[in-house]
C-alpha cells in the first residue's frame, strides 16, 4: 500500500478508535480519557501496520507481544483488539463492569489477547524484558514491544529495566515512551521532572528517538529505524498531547482519570465524527 494512502487508513482507524475510547468511558462513568487519546495513534500504528499477531489465535506462538505498562490507557487497547477482529464491539461496553473482561486495567486472565496485567506502574517494561530475553534464548525473531509512560518513568523500577535491557542485546525490545506531560496529580514536569529524558536513555545505551507521537509519518520511520537495530534495545519517545483529539481534553490534567458527562460526551463525539 501507498504510504499515503496507508497514512490516511491509520488517521481513519485512530479517529474511530477515539470515538470508542469516549463511548466506552462515558458509559462506565469511569476510566482514563487523556492517556488513551493520547497514546492510541501508536498503538493503531502498532496493531495495524507493524505487528504480527492472529486475531483468532491469542496464543499463536509466533506473535509478536504488546504490553500495556502504563494499564490505565486500556480503553486504547481494546479499541485496537475489536477494530483488528480480537473481540466483539458490542463488549466495549461492558467496560468497568463486574464480570466483564474490560476491566479498569489490562486482564490477562480474563482477555487472553491482554499479555499480562498491569496497572501497578513500573512493571510492565519489566515483564516485557523478560519476554524478550525469553525470545532470543529460544533464538526466535518475534519482536516485543512495550507502552510506558513519563509519569511512569519516575518509578525506579523503569530504570532497572533500563540499565538492563542493553546488557542482554534484546534488540527485539521497542519501547514507545508517551509523553504527554501529564498525571493525576499535576503535570510531569511539576511532580517529579524526567527530563532531560532522552539523554537518560541514552546513557543506559538505548538507540533513542523522538517523535511527534502523533504524526504516523514519524511513527513508522521510527520503527522502521529500530527494525535495523542489532545489539541493542529501543526507545522512540513520543511526544503526544494528553486528551488529544477532543478540544477541551487537550492538555487538561483534569481528564487523566474522569469520564465526561452526557454533555461533554456529545461534543467530544461531534468533534470527532466530524474529522470521518
Amino acid at each position: 500500500m501507498p504510504e499515503t494512502k496507508l497514512i490516511e487508513k491509520l488517521q481513519r482507524l485512530a479517529t474511530e478508535c477515539r470515538l470508542d475510547i469516549i463511548e466506552m468511558i462515558s458509559k462506565a462513568g469511569s476510566g482514563h480519557p487523556g492517556s488513551s487519546l493520547s497514546a492510541i495513534d501508536i498503538l493503531v500504528a502498532l496493531y495495524f501496520h507493524e505487528m504480527h499477531f492472529d486475531p483468532k489465535n491469542p496464543y499463536w506462538e509466533d506473535r509478536d507481544r504488546f504490553i500495556l505498562s502504563k494499564g490505565h490507557a486500556v480503553p486504547a487497547l481494546y479499541s485496537v483488539l475489536v477494530r483488528s477482529g480480537c473481540i466483539g464491539q458490542e463488549e466495549l461496553g461492558t467496560l468497568r463492569q463486574i464480570n466483564s473482561r474490560l476491566q479498569g486495567h489490562p486482564d490477562r486472565i480474563a482477555l487472553p489477547f491482554i499479555e499480562a496485567s498491569t496497572g501497578s506502574l513500573g512493571q510492565g517494561l519489566s515483564i516485557a524484558q523478560g519476554m524478550a530475553l525469553g525470545l532470543k534464548l529460544q533464538k526466535k525473531e518475534q519482536k516485543v514491544f512495550c507502552l510506558i509512560g513519563d509519569g511512569e518513568c519516575q518509578e525506579g523500577q523503569i530504570w532497572e529495566t533500563a540499565m538492563s535491557a542493553p546488557k542482554y542485546g534484546l534488540n527485539n525490545l521497542i519501547v514507545f515512551l508517551d509523553n504527554n506531560n501529564g498525571q493525576i496529580d499535576g503535570t510531569v514536569k511539576e511532580i517529579m521532572d524526567i527530563s532531560p529524558i532522552d539523554e537518560k536513555w541514552r546513557a543506559f545505551r538505548w538507540a533513542t528517538t523522538s517523535i511527534d507521537g502523533h504524526n504516523f509519518s514519524e511513527i513508522l520511520a521510527a520503527l522502521e529505524q529500530a527494525r535495523k537495530e542489532e545489539d541493542r534495545p529501543t526507545i522512540i519517545i513520543a511526544r503526544t498531547i494528553k486528551g488529544k483529539g477532543v478540544s477541551f481534553m487537550e492538555n487538561q490534567i483534569k481528564w487523566h482519570g474522569t469520564a465526561p458527562n452526557e454533555e461533554e460526551t456529545k461534543k467530544a463525539l461531534s468533534e470527532l465524527r466530524a474529522r470521518l
